[in-house]
């Protein structure tokens, strides 16, 4: 989504950002968000990449580390990036009103399916 609609409101696209049409109105600003969304898009898909390669390659013990670290870089949506998320919500700034509360319950659905794997790794 960030790479080819990066304006849209589904996917956690940007759409969901009054601040994103906003930055049009301003080019050097756009610019800037239209860099910083590629440079986190690209990240994105470093890190799938690598998680593929893992699981393709790894042993298991290479594997089990590698979920842990997946749960731990996805917990730290709720240390950084939620709280002002949530700040943005609450001002009004974006739409729909309660995206907040939409992506956080997403990602904690994403750490309950990584942290049960863990779990079932560890058993079998």
């Amino acid at each position: 989504m960030l790479y080819f609609t990066p304006g849209t409101g589904r996917g956690n696209g940007l759409g969901v950002f009054q601040a994103y049409e906003k930055s049009k109105e301003h080019p050097e600003i756009h610019r800037l968000v239209q860099y910083l969304i590629n440079w986190v898009a690209g990240t994105k898909l470093i890190f799938i990449a690598l998680l593929l390669v893992i699981l393709i390659t790894g042993d298991r013990t290479i594997q089990f580390f590698g979920l842990i670290a997946l749960i731990l870089s996805v917990t730290t949506f709720f240390w950084r990036l939620y709280p002002m998320i949530k700040s943005m919500d609450a001002d009004g700034l974006l739409s729909p009103s309660g995206y907040s509360r939409t992506l956080a319950l997403m990602i904690a659905g994403f750490l309950v399916v990584f942290i049960a794997a863990a779990i079932i790794f560890l058993v079998l």
